[in-house]
């Protein structure tokens, strides 16, 4: 497995990250572990997580994907690069929820307890917070990892104007900058191609895409016709409907059936295929790949090895172009 430099930083990732959302509820504690081996014996390091995981859990459930890390890392904590993310409600007081200091450092320690580790190598900002000044937010991120309960700081699902807004204020106020961002980036949704991406690689910030292959609906198993199988990520709880929205529509089922046969015509899976689209941009650093079993792994795992033909991809590029258009991320 290739490493790479996470943006401008000195850190050192896997070419692949793995997330861990489907963890405590599409995937019980013992899958969650064969997940976590199988990524580990491919050479990934480098974990994902979030205090709102499981995804499509309620308020009893958040934190129950870092449990399930914490358990797996013991004895083996210096081998993995540990990210995690804060924002969402973890209780149901209005203050535990949002980037306010005061969330941000009762977050913190609840993931590091959570995750059996004296420091987090990335944290994250799961979500841009309009009602917290930006620099209330960077100073406590700046305090973390003075502390060195944190490493690096990131952000995810931050719109372009966020992100340059961010970085802007902690180089102005000398605070630790957000080093890498999340977006969702996939065949089927390209609009951070237009701004996101090339600020990124101009100022060497890391980019870790989450849903490369679009919740699952570029693996080409799904029909439109038929209704989103249980247990899929198109009905994950309240996030179900989200992925429906994003995805489950009659063009993007057309766009993945001539993909699937672009797909056929290489000889290679069509997960593997997006997957390998995705890191063959040159602002990525590294895709979050996922799964609900540790079998379904094999293809996504095979993307870091893959050499995407250029015509291949200009054929791709081509076909999906319409998908580097329209509205911003839902």
């Amino acid at each position: 497995m290739e490493h790479v430099r996470l943006g401008r930083t000195g850190l050192q990732v896997s070419r692949l990250c793995l997330g861990t959302m489907t963890f405590g509820l599409q995937s019980d504690e013992a899958t969650a572990a064969a997940i976590l081996d199988r990524a580990a014996e491919a050479g990934v390091d480098f974990l994902d997580s979030s205090d709102a995981y499981p995804l499509g859990g309620d308020l009893a459930s958040r934190g129950l994907t870092e449990e399930i890390i914490g358990r797996w890392l013991r004895g083996k904590r210096d081998r993995f690069i540990i990210a995690t993310k804060c924002f969402a409600p973890t209780g149901p007081a209005p203050f535990d929820a949002g980037n306010s200091r005061k969330h941000i450092m009762s977050a913190i320690d609840a993931s590091l307890r959570r995750l059996q580790t004296d420091y987090i190598d990335l944290y994250q900002l799961h979500g841009y917070d309009p009602t917290t000044p930006v620099e209330e937010t960077l100073s406590a991120l700046d305090d973390l990892v003075r502390q060195g309960k944190v490493r690096y700081v990131g952000c995810s699902n931050f719109l372009t104007y966020q992100l340059v807004r961010a970085i802007g204020r902690s180089q102005t106020l000398g605070l630790a900058r957000l080093d890498s961002v999340q977006p969702r980036y996939n065949l089927l949704f390209r609009q951070i191609e237009r701004e996101m991406l090339p600020f990124c690689e101009e100022e060497g910030v890391g980019v870790i895409p989450y849903n490369p292959i679009a919740g699952g609906l570029l693996s080409g198993k799904h029909a439109h016709g038929a209704p989103p199988p249980e247990g899929s990520r198109f009905t994950l709880g309240w996030a179900g409907q989200i992925y429906q929205e994003r995805y489950w529509n009659a063009r993007a089922f057309e766009t993945v059936e001539a993909l699937r046969k672009l797909a056929d015509e290489a000889a290679v899976s069509l997960v593997t295929l997006s997957v390998a689209w995705v890191l063959a941009n040159t602002a990525v650093t590294a895709p979050i790949i996922g799964a609900s079993r540790p079998e379904q792994l094999a293809a996504s795992l095979a993307a870091a090895e893959y050499k995407l033909d250029p015509e291949l991809k200009r054929q791709m590029d081509e076909l999906t172009y319409e998908y580097r258009l329209g509205d911003a991320a839902r």
